[in-house]
Formats: structure tokens, sequence, C-alpha cells
């Protein structure tokens, strides 16, 4: 194969990841609107920021879909815990604010 037709290949992979990369954030940015909105529900129901028994739910649950998906698993459960962290950090902040 031809460095140039190589070339045209590996700019098509790019550009898909590129895509793929777009759909995730704007994916993660809709994500942390809702729990914008749940950090703010919780703060004045008085609830606290973290919920453990949820947390493990959705990480059981993200398990699963990696698996389905043939996403290493660790992979996954890496991501869904930042996020998890980030969110909890932000109602943190949120009953903060309230208080």
């Amino acid at each position: 194969m031809t460095d140039d037709r190589k070339d045209d290949r590996l700019a098509a992979y790019r550009s898909s990841i590129d895509n793929i990369d777009a759909a995730l954030i704007h994916m993660l940015a809709e994500r942390f609107k809702i729990t914008q909105a749940v950090g703010e529900y919780k703060a004045v129901a008085g609830l606290p920021p973290a919920d453990p028994d949820r947390e493990a739910r959705q990480i059981a649950r993200l398990r699963k879909l990696a698996a389905d998906a043939r996403l290493d698993e660790e992979l996954a459960e890496k991501f869904l815990r930042f996020i998890i962290e980030e969110v909890i950090r932000h109602h943190e902040r949120i009953k903060k604010a309230q208080a």
C-alpha cells in the first residue's frame, strides 16, 4: 500500500475518532447538566451529596454494559468512578452554597 493510501486511511480513522470524541463531550455535558439539577434537589431536600448504594449499582450496571460491548470493564469502571467523584464534588459545592 502506498504512503498516500495509508495516510488517507489514517485520516479517515482519525476523523471518526474526532467525531466520537465530540459526541462524548456533548453527552458528558448533558449528563452534568442533569447531575447539577440532582445536586440542587439534594441540597434543598437535605439529602447527602453521595449515595454509595446507587453508585455501586451504577458501577455494576456499567461493568455489565462494558462486558456486553466487549469493552474492558476496568476501564469502564475507572471512567464512571471519575465521573462520580466529580459529581459528588459538585454536589458538595452546591450543598455548601445552599447553607
